[in-house]
């Protein structure tokens, strides 16, 4: 489904859009039964998302490190990765990894550290703005009628021990061309999360509810919802989530994720949360939350989305503190029901669904088998279908998504990687 704000491509933005259902709009999966999984390496440097515009034109958002850090986007070749353009560095501010999109007018939009810019489809530099907050602004979403919605940063930054700044969050809609703020909300508590929307609904995961503002073009303000926002950290040792997908009629999103700036190049026996790590399921009209536990360890630990396949009543989450992957099957209502199936991987980014094939990519770290590797699964069945290594040295905790064909672009800190089949 093409999303009215964004480019007409497959993947115009992280997730493929704000509902973040992360499967591309049209085009096939990677039809790996009968063939076989290759991938093609380049260095990146801290490599966050490669987004598509029109075919052939992929765009790839890097990044320094730092309290003064920098952005930049490039154009790649969509085979070889190798760098087509180069837009100059764009000011940037405290590191957190940020987002690209390609906008409906053509432009692409990049929001990094607390500095928001427009590109146009050459990478020159068509405006840029400074963000209110000294913070991260961790991305942003796409509206309907194109304006951008983007929000502070609430967590722990890599050599932080508590997060700095405000209690609370403040939304900010953007006009698309000139970038000024146009209206502003605020959530009465940090957010950690990416936002999502559906439509002109905007959600947030707070550190402890859910939060719903509906965006009116005509008066072009942003409103909270007044129903209550649902509280999901309802137990013991239990921290807040990130990043939500919009199906359904529900938020779905993963727990505990508290501790990400613990990362070590990977996840894996980093976590520190007392409760096991969930799946939640909050129902977006009347606000009921369901849990199931991924493995039921403590020392979970995440810091993405799980995928959602309502067509085929399946929901993967994964706790990358354990190493456990787990899917559950979902009611005729869409509600959690029983373990689907459960393997050990030691997975972390953003997943990467393709809906006509029922593919499922993930990643799996062994550092003693020399890094991670891109692994496709059956996400109905959970079978692996093919396995391959991308050349990252460490765990991806950032964006998957599609190429234009039988492929697909990997990101970590280090290593930009396409997998494709042959």
């Amino acid at each position: 489904m093409q999303h009215q704000g964004l480019w007409p491509s497959r993947w115009p933005a992280e997730d493929g859009g704000p509902r973040r259902r992360q499967a591309p709009a049209g085009g096939g999966g990677l039809a790996l039964r009968g063939g076989t999984l290759h991938a093609t390496s380049r260095m990146a440097m801290a490599c966050t998302m490669v987004v598509l515009r029109d075919p052939g034109e992929a765009y790839l958002l890097c990044h320094t490190a730092g309290e003064d850090a920098v952005s930049w986007v490039e154009q790649i070749h969509p085979d070889t990765l190798e760098t087509v353009r180069r837009s100059p560095d764009l000011p940037g501010g405290p590191t957190w990894p940020g987002g690209l999109a390609c906008h409906a007018d053509g432009s692409l939009h990049v929001v990094f550290g607390n500095h928001t810019h427009r590109l146009d489809s050459g990478l020159e530099l068509l405006a840029t703005t400074e963000l209110p907050r000294h913070r991260p602004y961790n991305s942003f979403v796409t509206l309907p009628d194109g304006h951008l919605v983007t929000k502070d940063f609430g967590g722990v930054r890599p050599g932080q021990v508590s997060p700095t700044g405000p209690d609370d969050t403040e939304l900010l809609v953007l006009h698309p061309a000139t970038l000024d703020v146009v209206a502003s909300a605020t959530v009465p508590e940090p957010s950690i999360a990416r936002l999502s929307a559906d439509g002109d609904t905007v959600v947030v995961v707070g550190t402890t509810r859910l939060w719903q503002l509906t965006w009116n073009p005509a008066t072009r303000e942003l409103a909270a919802s007044t129903q209550p926002a649902p509280r999901y950290v309802t137990m013991a040792g239990q921290t807040y989530g990130w990043d939500a997908v919009l199906d359904g009629g529900a938020a779905w999103f993963l727990d505990n994720g508290e501790g990400s700036h613990r990362y070590a190049g990977t996840f894996r026996g980093q976590g520190v949360n007392e409760a096991p790590l969930h799946l939640v399921r909050v129902d977006l009209a009347d606000g009921s939350v369901e849990t199931a536990e991924i493995c039921g360890l403590g020392g979970g630990l995440i810091a993405n989305p799980p995928a959602v396949d309502c067509a085929r009543r399946i929901a993967v989450g994964y706790d990358s503190g354990n190493g456990v992957v787990t899917a559950f099957h979902l009611d005729e209502h869409l509600r959690l029901g029983a373990p689907a199936w459960q393997r050990p991987l030691n997975h972390a980014a953003h997943p990467l669904r393709f809906a006509d094939t029922g593919e499922l990519l993930l990643l799996h770290h062994d550092p003693e088998a020399g890094g991670e590797s891109a692994v496709v699964l059956d996400i109905t069945t959970g079978d692996e279908l093919g396995r391959v290594a991308t050349g990252s040295p460490i765990q991806s905790v950032v964006f998957t998504s599609p190429g234009f064909g039988r492929d697909a672009y990997v990101c970590s800190f280090t290593t930009l990687t396409r997998v494709w089949v042959g």
